[in-house]
């Protein structure tokens, strides 16, 4: 039978693929529209697999957080250049996986690729990331997530740079209101700004704090100091030391003046960050470029 073009166009909108791709699949099925879907997702599958041996170095943090507040997640899903980041289409993946993180609660990646897909109830997560890949004509991976979930804290989250850069917080406050969210959003941008490694000095583990000392230790002693001061220089050390590793002696971003501790107490007294993660883009990833050389 004759193959429209309006049938080709149809099929191409349901799919993404291409026009003579697409003219091949319904000649193939004799026109059947969703045979022809069915055939193109079995070519898409092979395609995956072919471009899931190159870098995906480029990519999106997503973030994602509850109505009630209660639950949030952050999210890194790669691709291979920039311009596909940018798209709709992987954008909206991002997101639905990021919400699939929050609501279905995997324990791990390998989990969440086997889910029932909350964006395509009739197919699994990785099906969905397989038809991407046949659509964008990219290899797509999902690299890491993070889920944060109390029902007597809240999630707060900031994507910097066009998703580049992600931060998710789970804080506690007597009451949560917008002035709260608020600070807890700018707490977030602190962090993604300013990179600490920990809420407080009280967090920070043992073993970092005697890294840390026999560091400044060996510095000062090499600065040939006096032994009877060396004690007390190491200290003023490691107060510089907390207040560029620990989120709440950092100087604030809006306001250098003060600290981070301050703007809490003064704009949202009461409030506490209990953890928060920090997702870079593309941490630890070889880029294309890298493995051709």
């Amino acid at each position: 039978m004759a193959i429209t073009p309006k049938a080709v166009q149809e099929l191409r909108e349901k799919t993404g693929v291409g026009m003579m791709d697409c003219k091949r699949a319904l000649e193939e099925t004799g026109g059947d529209m969703e045979e022809a879907v069915r055939v193109l997702r079995k070519k898409g599958i092979a395609t995956a697999e072919k471009k899931s041996m190159r870098a995906a170095s480029d990519g999106l943090i997503s973030a994602y957080v509850s109505a009630d507040g209660h639950t949030g997640a952050l999210l890194e899903i790669n691709c291979e250049t920039d311009f596909v980041a940018k798209t709709d289409d992987f954008q909206g993946l991002a997101a639905g996986l990021c919400a699939q993180v929050a609501e279905k609660a995997p324990a791990d990646e390998a989990t969440l690729l086997e889910q029932e897909s909350l964006a395509d109830p009739a197919h699994k997560v990785k099906d969905v990331i397989v038809a991407k890949v046949a659509k964008l004509g990219e290899n797509i991976q999902l690299r890491r997530f993070i889920r944060y979930h109390g029902a007597g804290s809240f999630a707060a989250s900031y994507i910097h740079a066009g998703g580049k850069i992600g931060v998710l917080m789970e804080c506690e406050a007597p009451a949560v209101n917008e002035d709260v969210k608020a600070v807890a959003r700018d707490l977030c941008m602190q962090v993604a700004a300013a990179a600490p490694r920990f809420v407080s000095r009280q967090e920070v583990t043992p073993e970092v704090l005697e890294s840390e000392k026999e560091i400044y230790r060996a510095q000062v002693l090499a600065q040939g100091k006096p032994a009877n001061i060396v004690d007390k220089i190491v200290e003023g050390k490691m107060n510089k030391f907390y207040e560029e590793a620990c989120l709440l002696e950092q100087a604030f971003i809006k306001d250098t003046a003060i600290c981070v501790q301050k703007h809490v107490d003064a704009a949202a007294k009461g409030l506490k960050v209990i953890r928060f993660t920090r997702y870079v883009l593309g941490e630890g990833l070889k880029s294309s470029a890298c493995d051709a050389q």
